[in-house]
């Protein structure tokens, strides 16, 4: 194997190369001692937290590099841990001078080595980092994607001259090979506008016929007319140890005449069942179907789908890179991203104890931080451990890139069901109640309303594809009674969350003496619209008043007891390419509580012709499983 790390292939590379790792000799002695006090390498593993995270990639601890992102991460047969990276050279951009780096660690990530350059840029973009690791050979595998760097700052033009590249290492990333293009074997001519490895780990098939069969996910777009017309969501393997490859399972979506599409699965990561099937979870990008996260199953070891990807719109999540791994030989699948629906933050391990068909919501899942988080990866880093390599900053989600391990411990056994809620809508499921929402006594004096805390009391309904209200004219009402005097108070929340998503949102707002109800809608592709009514007083004097909101005759309409407010109603759908929950007493991304109580939520969307479907109600009578 020809080494390339610390080569270069012209004078110009030689000279930055020796430049980058003279310097890299001057922050190496600094770094070995910091990566030692934070977790000495011979420490005993029974006096470690049950979490602990450290900085693995900062732009300011390394020379020659302005942001680091990108993660990946695996371990080797040997048990060393080889993470990967992006080192964007001038600036943050995605299509600058970019190289892959790559750092290791021999402890099982309490400590790292110094950075090491994998394939370097040059000037151009190498990046998308996909490892994937040979159990029966002990060689690491990287795919990767290149395409021409700028200067300017701006992404890659469209269609973006994307290429896909694979190198290996046989001696724990020690040293690689040098990058050889795999265009002819998985790129196929007509994905000619985009394409994209990972970026995440790949897998290895144990089970079934096709064990030992390498896995890895990529994406691509074409363009034809002058525009892109279709996106497609594929899996690529190898059965020969990473020599040849394949395009196996794909799904393909095509862009409507108006710019807009269903999905567009990208960004996937991999998991095997026990069953020997592949669970593949993706970012779904700015589709018409509700949801951030999207899903699809093979069960010939990636030559096909089993059907076309599903959203997954009650996985909360911006629209960002995830990441999914086996805890050991569990049943226990983990989920790590960020759970604001809305921005890039709080990262977040979600479990699912039934291979992905369901996963926790985000008041049962663990935070890692609540700080801007972004892309990540995991990696079985000990027996007792997973690691955590992910993008994260008190700042901007692109500060640093930390290495989180955690224990099973950590993440808290598997908790019971929730209490519930009857919903009498037809065909309606229990709604959930959360934290400690309990019957209160309601405007006829009997105990048949329910309150909320203000903390994280909340009343969330399983999503089903009747509660979407699209662009129907609809209906809500409600009784409602506090005397909070400050603080967003949601009451009623359909939908996504932030100035971007579609949503319906009924909101007490004390500190301005109001109460306000909004519809933001999407119309193609076209920016959101919001239409906005406000009260003159915010009625929080503490004793039952009733609302309803109603969006119809082209105008938006709240009632207060006998008071009305309206407003010209905006064209498009309520509910449309976000995540999509129904919340009571809690705002989506849950850093806003109601504190008070309700009674008698309703909502009823009209369907022409006088008629209408009752879309929920909630008595909120009774509660269940207390």
């Amino acid at each position: 194997m020809t080494s390339v790390v610390g080569s270069r292939t012209t004078s110009r590379t030689r000279a930055r190369g020796a430049a980058r790792r003279t310097a890299l000799t001057a922050v190496l002695f600094l770094a070995v001692v910091t990566g030692l006090l934070a977790a000495p390498a011979h420490a005993d593993p029974g006096t470690e937290p049950d979490f602990s995270q450290q900085v693995v990639f900062k732009a300011s601890q390394e020379q020659g590099y302005a942001c680091f992102r990108i993660p990946a991460v695996v371990r080797t047969t040997d048990g060393t841990l080889l993470a990967f990276a992006e080192g964007r050279v001038r600036d943050c951009s995605d299509a600058g001078d970019i190289d892959l780096v790559l750092k290791r660690s021999t402890d099982g990530g309490r400590t790292w080595g110094p950075l090491q350059v994998v394939s370097e840029g040059d000037g151009d973009t190498h990046g998308n980092p996909a490892p994937v690791v040979d159990e029966r050979t002990g060689r690491v595998l990287l795919a990767e994607t290149w395409n021409t760097g700028r200067t300017d700052g701006r992404n890659c033009d469209t269609p973006c001259d994307r290429t896909p590249h694979l190198q290996y290492s046989d001696d724990d990333g020690e040293t690689w090979s040098r990058p050889r293009d795999l265009s002819d074997q998985i790129l196929p001519r007509d994905w000619n506008s985009w394409y994209a490895t990972g970026p995440v780990h790949g897998i290895q098939l144990q089970r079934g016929r096709h064990a030992g069969r390498l896995v890895l996910g990529v994406n691509a777009e074409t363009w034809s007319g002058g525009g892109e017309t279709h996106n497609h969501a594929a899996l690529v393997h190898s059965d020969d140890g990473g020599d040849t490859w394949r395009r196996g399972a794909t799904d393909t979506w095509p862009y409507e005449a108006d710019g807009t599409f269903r999905q567009k699965p990208q960004e996937m990561t991999l998991v095997e069942r026990r069953d020997g099937s592949v669970y593949v979870n993706g970012r779904e990008t700015e589709g018409t179907d509700l949801g951030h996260r999207t899903a699809a199953v093979s069960r010939d070891g990636g030559r096909t789908f089993t059907g076309p990807f599903r959203a997954l719109p009650g996985l909360y999540t911006p629209q960002v890179q995830g990441s999914v791994l086996r805890f050991g030989d569990s049943g226990r699948l983990l989920f790590a991203a960020p759970a604001d629906p809305d921005r890039r933050r709080t990262m977040m391990i979600r479990s699912s104890y039934d291979e992905g068909a369901t996963w926790e919501g985000v008041d049962r899942g663990r935070t890692v931080t609540t700080d801007w988080s972004g892309y990540s990866d995991m990696v079985q880093a000990t027996p007792e451990r997973v690691g955590l390599l992910y993008e994260g900053g008190a700042v901007d989600a692109r500060d640093e890139i930390r290495f989180a391990r955690f224990t099973e411990g950590w993440l808290g056994e598997r908790r019971g069901p929730d209490p519930v809620t009857p919903d009498h809508a037809p065909g309606a499921r229990d709604a959930l109640v959360l934290g400690g929402a309990a019957r209160t006594e309601d405007r006829h004096g009997h105990g048949r309303a329910l309150s909320f805390d203000g903390r994280d009391d909340a009343v969330r309904l399983p999503f089903r594809r009747q509660l979407p209200l699209g662009t129907r004219e609809f209906t809500a009402s409600l009784w409602f009674r506090y005397e909070a005097t400050g603080g967003e108070q949601p009451m009623l929340w359909m939908g996504g969350v932030g100035p971007n998503q579609p949503q319906v949102r009924l909101v007490g707002d004390p500190a301005r003496s109001r109460l306000t109800a909004a519809i933001t809608t999407r119309s193609g592709t076209s920016p959101t619209t919001t239409a906005e009514v406000a009260t003159d007083r915010a009625y929080n004097d503490g004793r039952w008043h009733r609302a309803e909101l109603r969006r119809a005759d082209g105008e938006l309409r709240l009632t207060v007891d006998d008071s009305t407010v309206t407003a010209p109603d905006v064209p498009g759908t309520v509910s449309r390419t976000s995540p999509f929950g129904v919340h009571l007493g809690q705002k989506p991304d849950s850093r806003s509580h109601f504190t008070g109580a309700l009674d008698d939520v309703r909502v009823r969307a009209d369907e022409g012709a006088g008629r209408g479907t009752t879309v929920l109600w909630l008595p909120l009578d009774r509660v269940r499983g207390r």
